[in-house]
């Protein structure tokens, strides 16, 4: 009997070393694992601002090339392929400096443009004709959507001012023509 009790103790001093050596084991893979996820993150950071930086280089790249366009026709031409691209104008917020970013212009350049290439005087008329435009498709395309949803959905910041630009537009309400096109049908 005392010997199965040498035994058990020496087991027990032999088990307590091994839960030592594993605590230290884990200490040490813990803190490890804490370097990884440090340069993980780290990494992953990096490679973030390395996708920023890569963005905003395309982009002054893009505006430079822009910038460049001197003729009327061409900067049109890219307004025409990012309104038709990004949809911008159905934005309530988007407005002129926005487009000058868009095609990387300076303001009087945009506004310059305007004046000699196009039937709107100004940006701002051209983005209302934009969104004027989207309103008449809407009130075509969903007839079960409110004047409020198509106002919203066309890029206006209220319901007044989408009604003022389809009564300038076409001489009628959005309700009115909403009534004209489903007695036509």
């Amino acid at each position: 009997m005392a010997e199965d009790l040498k035994k058990l103790q020496d087991e027990v001093t032999f088990l307590k070393g091994e839960v030592e050596r594993l605590k230290d084991e884990m200490v040490r893979l813990v803190s490890r694992n804490l370097d990884l996820s440090e340069q993980l993150e780290y990494d992953v950071e990096l490679r973030r601002r390395t996708a920023v930086a890569r963005e905003i280089m395309e982009a002054r790249v893009e505006r430079q090339r822009n910038a460049d366009l001197q003729d009327d026709g061409q900067l049109m031409a890219l307004i025409e392929i990012h309104v038709e691209k990004d949809r911008p104008h159905l934005r309530p917020d988007f407005g002129p400096t926005d487009l000058a970013d868009m095609l990387g212009v300076s303001m009087t350049r945009l506004y310059q443009l305007f004046r000699h290439q196009t039937i709107h005087r100004t940006p701002e008329a051209y983005i209302d004709n934009l969104r004027t435009l989207a309103a008449l498709r809407l009130l075509r395309e969903k007839p079960n959507y409110t004047i409020a949803v198509i106002a919203e959905e066309a890029g206006f910041s209220n319901v007044r001012t989408l009604q003022r630009r389809i009564q300038d537009a076409i001489g009628m309400s959005p309700v009115d023509y909403r009534l004209m096109l489903t007695r036509d049908l």
